[in-house]
């Protein structure tokens, strides 16, 4: 059974920065797409980045410049690193992975608190 396990939430004052994680167990051939989304209290889940196999990216408007995604096809292994966190970036994380024969995988979460 493949999971994706997300690790490097918590608490950070504005303008401070985070790196989440997300690493695959179980056996899989690989991902042509993995990512992050994030979902507010009372909102509905969004796309923050993602990084296809061959490396291409793509962001929300409201991170842009702020987030970068990176991954490790080798591993099925995918990053991000937050900088400058804004109050409103406060959600719960959620890796996504796009499994080469189509199937989707989500991760459990992290909660990120952006908060003085």
């Amino acid at each position: 059974q493949v999971q994706l396990m997300e690790s490097g939430g918590g608490l950070v004052q504005p303008g401070g920065s985070l790196r989440l994680s997300c690493a695959t167990s179980g056996s899989i051939i690989g991902f042509n797409v993995m990512g992050w989304y994030r979902q507010a209290r009372e909102k509905q889940r969004e796309l923050v980045a993602r990084i296809t196999r061959g490396g291409s990216t793509t962001y929300a408007d409201s991170v842009k410049g702020r987030f970068t995604i990176s991954n490790d096809n080798a591993k099925s292994t995918v990053w991000r690193q937050m900088n400058s966190l804004k109050p409103e970036d406060t959600a719960v994380y959620y890796c996504y992975g796009l499994g080469v024969t189509g199937s989707d995988y989500w991760g459990q979460g992290t909660q990120v608190t952006v908060s003085s």
